[in-house]
């Protein structure tokens, strides 16, 4: 495996390749603008050459085969099957194409005992929605030791004791009891566990989500669910509006991000919570900690819940896939929490992942330290560049609601993001000329660079804007890479930039 930190994927031909460079890696090389747009309107000369793919969005090789798997053994014609870690996440992918109107059965396979959704052919763009927004996925090392592609298999010993490892770790980093601590296969898992819990609780209330989120946290709650209360604060005014909302209608509870992806911006916490504390006192409020991490922030400092996609900076390979949850014991709600949680007990990662990822987080901390000075340092450098129009980090944009929950000695996370002058221009060359690896996903050791909006919301641009974020904006995940080798390049790209431009 190439190492990235020195020898990025960012040229033409790197095309298709897994970020990082082995079969497990959750990534795909876009290097190109124009990769990204024919990735997007699904350009066969562009897709034909996908070897990975973020994994909930293009199924990774050995789960594309594990699902032709299945079909072979237990579809008829006119049928297709999704596997799952389990036969209640296949049930729940039939609850919910039964919305619309697709009836299905459920099968076991092999001695894992993986869950096999079985259902019509149309109901298969459908059933991928609940794939891509519910998380429940099963990973490339799960399909590969299903189909018998490994030479060395993960006893369940060893499994369970990294799992127990990883919460330990989560425990003490957060400050929280180890038995408080769910582990599931992705980060949008533990999002949908924490809907599912609250929307189970607080029957027929709405959520509310505050704060332009990352794209399938709002999307859960708009399709799961009684619907959801959106508010991109894109003006303070919404805060009143925000106020108004809870003194007249009961919810179940509010998600937002500490901070925003890709926007940067925290929700102002102190504030928020005089509005909670003045309207429904026992209001749940649920932060994802995954753009600043554990390591920088204290989100149980207002949190009742928190979750995290551990497929970034806590494992930061860019190799496997998982997510937490962590109740705070101070809630008013934990004992239904924990009793829900517990109750559902289809929450873990698959042994092979969880000694992949007990062993990729144990330098956790020291990663995020390096990261979060980097981010800092390439702010720094691009915030007075003439060619840069507008940027996003949270040493500006985080306001007082990080100030609220940052640690003493914590830092501001792996992101920085920004837009370009003359932006349908200079974009495409910036980006192409760009000397770091480029594609979806974040909290890498490498850097990794994508058009977040584009990739993110191209059949919304214009609603996208509507809340800050800018068809143009470019997001870094700033990683390991010596700070002064990281602003070369960007100033190679830059120059680039204005010389193919102008």
């Amino acid at each position: 495996m190439s190492d990235l930190l020195k020898h990025p994927l960012w040229q033409g031909q790197d095309l298709g390749s897994p970020l990082p460079d082995n079969e497990f890696g959750v990534s795909v090389s876009l290097p190109l603008w124009r990769h990204v747009i024919g990735y997007e309107e699904k350009d066969p000369e562009v897709v034909s050459k996908f070897r990975s793919g973020y994994p909930r969005f293009c199924c990774p090789p050995a789960v594309s085969d594990l699902f032709r798997a299945a079909e072979i053994q237990f579809a008829s014609q006119g049928e297709r099957c999704l596997v799952f870690p389990r036969a209640v996440h296949a049930e729940r992918c039939l609850s919910f194409i039964a919305g619309a109107g697709f009836a299905g059965r459920v099968a076991v396979l092999s001695e894992e005992e993986l869950g096999v959704a079985v259902f019509p052919a149309a109901a298969y763009d459908k059933a991928r929605h609940f794939w891509r927004f519910c998380g429940e996925v099963v990973s490339t090392r799960q399909a590969c030791h299903a189909l018998g592609r490994v030479s060395t298999a993960v006893s369940m010993e060893k499994g369970k004791s990294a799992q127990m490892e990883i919460r330990a770790r989560l425990a003490g980093l957060s400050g929280q009891s180890s038995e408080d601590v769910f582990l599931f296969p992705s980060g949008m898992a533990a999002s949908y566990a924490v809907h599912r819990m609250l929307t189970s609780l607080f029957p027929d209330r709405k959520t509310v989500q505050l704060d332009f989120p990352y794209v399938d946290v709002l999307k859960l709650q708009e399709r799961f669910g009684s619907g959801v209360h959106f508010f991109p604060l894109v003006n303070e005014s919404e805060y009143g509006d925000i106020e108004n909302l809870m003194r007249g209608e009961k919810l179940a509870g509010v998600f937002c991000e500490a901070p925003s992806n890709p926007l940067l911006k925290c929700v102002d916490f102190e504030r928020l919570q005089k509005i909670i504390a003045a309207t429904q006192p026992s209001l749940p409020l649920v932060v994802d900690d995954t753009i600043a991490t554990v390591v920088n922030v204290d989100a149980f400092r207002v949190a009742d819940v928190v979750t995290t996609s551990l497929t970034k900076a806590f494992s930061g390979t860019g190799d496997v896939m998982a997510g937490s949850v962590i109740l705070n014991r101070k809630s008013p709600h934990y004992a239904a929490f924990s009793a829900f949680l517990n109750a559902e007990s289809d929450h873990e990662i698959w042994r092979g992942d969880a000694v992949a990822l007990e062993k990729n987080s144990r330098d956790f901390a020291e990663r995020v330290a390096v990261m979060s000075r980097n981010s800092v340092g390439l702010y720094e450098y691009l915030k007075s560049h003439p060619r840069i129009d507008k940027i996003w980090h949270s040493i500006t944009q985080g306001g007082p609601g990080y100030s609220h929950i940052q640690r003493a000695d914590g830092g501001h996370g792996c992101l920085v993001s920004f837009t370009l002058r003359d932006p349908e221009k200079s974009s495409p060359a910036f980006y192409d000329a760009l000397e770091v690896c480029k594609g979806p996903s974040l909290g890498t050791r490498f850097t990794l660079a994508c058009p977040y909006t584009l990739l993110a919301h191209y059949d919304e641009l214009e609603w996208a804007e509507s809340c800050g974020a800018d068809r143009y904006l470019i997001r870094v995940s700033v990683g390991l890479e010596p700070l002064t080798e990281l602003v070369a390049r960007f100033e190679r790209a830059l120059s680039q930039c204005v010389s193919k431009t102008t």
